[in-house]
């Protein structure tokens, strides 16, 4: 049985903060906004791993009301999101992305983006697909004030 799901997550850009984009700092002085480190592309990874196994958002795993994750490494989260799987039968077949950003720049990076994606997924990055994205100067993410993030999963129950 092969199941798809879709994931979204955005978050806005401040200052003095960590950038963090699929498991990759990035050296600028401005990152994410959010509970744990904000890595926009790891949650929508989560959300369509979650969304295709037909249970709850990130957001009911891993509340930003509970201390416990403020400023987590997304890609534990990541790894906690594929053990759920895991423990209900299934595998991810591949996961594809979009990764939509004004700044920074974000083709020289997609390489070790995969790698630690794959790592935190058990998969090869082969599996892993990532597609970087400007928002042609429209709205939040054209103006640079935001990040945002597409993703789709395939899974099969093992």
């Amino acid at each position: 049985m092969l199941r798809i799901g879709h994931g979204y997550d955005i978050h806005r850009i401040v200052p003095n903060r960590r950038m963090v984009l699929g498991g990759v700092e990035f050296p600028v002085d401005y990152g994410l906004e959010g509970h744990s480190d904000a890595d926009a592309l790891t949650h929508a990874i989560c959300d369509a791993l979650l969304g295709a196994a037909g249970l709850q958002d990130i957001g009911h795993f891993f509340p930003n009301t509970d201390p416990a994750y403020r400023n987590i490494d997304s890609q534990l989260l990541l790894q906690r999101v594929v053990g759920e799987l895991r423990q209900r039968g299934w595998s991810i077949v591949n996961i594809d992305s979009s990764l939509i950003a004004e700044k920074p720049k974000i083709y020289p990076r997609i390489a070790e983006m995969k790698a630690a994606i794959a790592a935190s997924a058990g998969l090869a990055p082969e599996q892993i697909g990532i597609k970087a994205t400007t928002n042609e100067g429209v709205g939040e993410i054209g103006k640079g004030v935001a990040i945002a993030a597409h993703a789709v999963a395939l899974i099969e129950k093992a």
